[in-house]
């Protein structure tokens, strides 16, 4: 299959026959300044040595050549090869907390929207791994399983809001039961679970599950979000969540139980602030597992056919410049053998 890499270079050809018109124009006005001086058979004769074909012939391989090099701006390609690449990276499910609570903005924006742009930026930087990713409040669902299009994966992730589950509250020992389940049945592969929350939650369950994703070499890194002074709770309509008595509903991170469960799961704590420090540390936390053989990527690339065209181009460049627009006899250049 034949086809250009970069097809709108060839509108530049648009410029051939306008060179082609300026160079006839050329031809005929100097003509015309010839015939003032005299007769054109008399000034043939007193310009012996002048090849009007050689004229024509330079023009002709100065277009051909100009023409070579927008070809080669639009890069030919003809034919397919197959290359085979392994894949080394590790398998990660980054469990989101979308609890009302959540919504305190004693982080900026919000808990929720940091927690989105963290885990954004870490998919950024993400090339060979595969990612699923969990929702979780009072109940938790699978918002995305395993994979390794980091795109969609940015794309489900924009979707996630509070509204997604009903049913508040925050039940992480849920989150990580569903995490577990999310991995594939590969055999040596380092596994994380990524838990993003405020730690508001009964953290005996959470632990318990922790350790049985440790006794299955699962990490477990906590990332907890807020402050532990804690934040009010914006509501739609602008106003301050309240409880059922009226009162202001003050939400704090945990960060002891935040730890306790890292702890359990044979990973780290993170604190998250307005600052870029966990988003660093938690990098670096990955990037000490191991990279495992994830499987191979088999992929089709087009054949390149410019050094051919650049070839033609570089002899046409050649012709013009050591191209005389004298006539020569042949024996002429050997002139130099007579010497």
């Amino acid at each position: 299959m034949f086809r250009f890499a970069h097809p709108e270079y060839l509108y530049l050809l648009i410029l051939v026959p306008v060179i082609i018109l300026f160079y006839v124009q050329g031809v005929y006005s100097r003509k015309k300044k010839l015939r003032l001086l005299g007769d054109a058979a008399l000034l043939k004769d007193l310009m012996p040595d002048v090849s009007q074909t050689k004229r024509v012939v330079k023009f002709i391989v100065t277009l051909l050549t100009f023409v070579c090099l927008v070809i080669i701006l639009a890069r030919p390609q003809f034919g397919m090869k197959l290359e085979t690449t392994e894949r080394n990276g590790i398998e990660m499910v980054v469990a989101l907390d979308v609890s009302n609570s959540m919504l305190a903005t004693d982080v900026s924006p919000n808990r929720l929207s940091k927690a989105k742009m963290l885990v954004s930026r870490m998919a950024d930087k993400m090339s060979n791994d595969k990612i699923a990713l969990v929702v979780f409040a009072g109940q938790g669902f699978i918002q995305l399983p395993i994979t390794s299009d980091f795109v969609s994966a940015k794309m489900f992730l924009d979707a996630i809001s509070p509204s997604m589950i009903p049913a508040q509250g925050t039940n992480i020992g849920e989150a990580i039961r569903l995490s577990m389940g999310s991995f594939t049945n590969q055999k040596n592969v380092e596994r994380a679970i990524v838990i993003i929350t405020d730690g508001e939650d009964q953290a005996e369950e959470a632990e318990k599950m922790a350790s049985e994703a440790a006794k299955k070499g699962i990490h477990i890194f906590v990332l907890g979000i807020g402050s532990p002074k804690g934040s009010t709770i914006p509501t739609k309509d602008g106003n301050t969540l309240r409880d059922r008595e009226g009162n202001i509903v003050i939400t704090k991170l945990n960060e002891a139980m935040a730890s306790s469960i890292a702890a359990a799961g044979n990973g780290v704590y993170i604190h998250v602030d307005n600052s870029n420090i966990a988003q660093e540390r938690l990098s670096y936390e990955l990037n000490k597992l191991e990279k495992n053989k994830l499987g191979s990527t088999t992929y089709a690339e087009y054949a390149e056919q410019f050094p051919l065209v650049a070839f033609l181009a570089l002899v046409g460049l050649a012709v013009v410049m050591l191209m005389s627009e004298k006539k020569k006899r042949f024996s002429d250049y050997f002139r130099f053998l007579k010497k």
